[in-house]
């Protein structure tokens, strides 16, 4: 199955963004072909199955939620193979941990065979009035910007940060990176409980 790119922390200035509300959960994707539909799933690095507690879950909330409506927009793009990206949470879930409460699964990304991810634009188009991570922002990565998101105050922004994307960087993959809440990285140093190589791993 393709994979989500990983995704630096440094912010890049000079370039258009759209800066997509980092939801704290852990990546899923599905991928679909036109003969066979949502044929396979899997978490960030391997096949997921629903037996698998909590990523299973994942599974269903994407079959039963968005994923007749993105099939059928994917036909009528006339396209062969795809494969949806996104975030498993719920209102508790931090750095990859969840609690034993409703979760949820949002879009974060779409890429498509012989193109790979979409760009914003296209993505955002695409995936119009479906569960997805929220747009927050759409500008400059200006110092203003990437401070309001390093202390919390962008609007509409949860706990963690935005994922900001822009242009091709190369074929089939966009500028992406992230900036994070402060106040984020503060919690997991805390519960990583002096784990420097864990504390990295997981930020």
């Amino acid at each position: 199955m393709k994979q989500y790119p990983e995704i630096g922390n440094r912010p890049v200035g000079g370039q258009a963004i759209y800066a997509f509300d980092k939801l704290d959960g852990s990546n899923v994707r599905a991928e679909w072909k036109r003969k066979r539909g949502w044929w396979k799933f899997g978490s960030r690095t391997r096949l997921l199955d629903r037996s698998e507690s909590p990523l299973g879950e994942a599974i269903d909330l994407f079959l039963y939620g968005q994923a007749n409506e993105l099939e059928r927009r994917f036909r009528e793009e006339r396209w062969d193979e795809a494969t949806a990206f996104m975030e498993f949470w719920g209102p508790s879930s931090f750095a990859g941990t969840h609690q034993d409460e409703q979760h949820f699964v949002s879009l974060i990304d779409v890429s498509v065979q012989k193109r790979g991810l979409l760009l914003p634009k296209d993505y955002l188009e695409l995936t119009e009035g479906l569960p997805r991570a929220r747009l927050l922002y759409h500008g400059n990565a200006n110092e203003p910007f990437v401070e309001s998101v390093r202390t919390g105050t962008l609007e509409g922004m949860t706990f963690e940060g935005v994922v900001c994307k822009g242009p091709f960087v190369s074929p089939g993959l966009p500028l992406m990176f992230k900036v994070k809440n402060q106040a984020w990285f503060d919690r997991l140093r805390a519960t990583c409980g002096g784990d420097e190589e864990k504390f990295r791993r997981l930020s």
